[in-house]
């Protein structure tokens, strides 16, 4: 599947979603120093100080995230330590306090485009548990294939219509949104792979993705 948009318009989506969820970390790093230029009180200098350093650990988990779910990963090899991609998703739902996750995945690397989908697919999922609840990745490779499960459970879960169209390819999906662009992704290097996607019906009571395929 084409992406509906140029490359140059899709990476600026891609952008464009990052910098939403940087933008509340990082302003309260600029807020949190604004107050510590002006406090004097010394608990509430080390108040301020203890709110800078949880905005400084969320930015940078984002920003490891995001390197890995949407840039090309520099430092890395075709193959990525499977630890990475672990760390990456703990660091993005670290302050979190209502979300469980479940790594049930035992090989050791897999291929960047599977990194990729895996990651996003995460990400798309733990957006989708609104009030909560558990999110279980899981992934096998052999064979020349790849074998991804994603799986959300909580008290509420909310996938958006635009972001399952673009996921099951079923048809126009309209146009490309900051929103949107994780599943596009997803879905372009899926096919790119000659693979498949499934996701589960909306009236289910869990959220399921199953992708297989080729491992290059």
């Amino acid at each position: 599947m084409a992406l509906p948009t140029s490359p140059t318009e899709f990476a600026s989506l891609l952008c464009s979603r990052l910098c939403h969820d940087l933008l509340s970390p990082v302003g309260a790093l600029n807020n949190g120093l604004e107050l510590l230029a002006d406090e004097h009180d010394p608990e509430m200098r080390a108040r301020c100080i203890e709110l800078l350093v949880e905005s400084a650990r969320a930015s940078a988990n984002k920003l490891k995230f995001f390197r890995l779910a949407f840039g090309a990963a520099g430092g890395f090899g075709e193959m990525v330590d499977t630890r990475e991609a672990c760390a990456a998703i703990e660091g993005l739902f670290a302050d979190n306090q209502r979300l469980q996750l479940g790594w049930l995945v035992e090989v050791g690397q897999l291929p960047k485009p599977a990194i990729k989908v895996l990651l996003n697919l995460a990400l798309i999922a733990g957006d989708a548990l609104v009030r909560g609840g558990r999110l279980d990745v899981g992934a096998e490779a052999g064979g020349g294939r790849v074998e991804i499960v994603v799986r959300a459970d909580g008290p509420r879960i909310v996938l958006d219509p635009e972001l399952r169209t673009a996921l099951d390819g079923s048809g126009a999906s309209g146009p490309l949104t900051p929103r949107s662009a994780a599943a596009h992704l997803v879905r372009q290097l899926v096919d790119e792979g000659g693979g498949t996607l499934q996701v589960s019906p909306a009236e289910a009571e869990v959220l399921l993705f199953g992708v297989h395929f080729a491992a290059k």
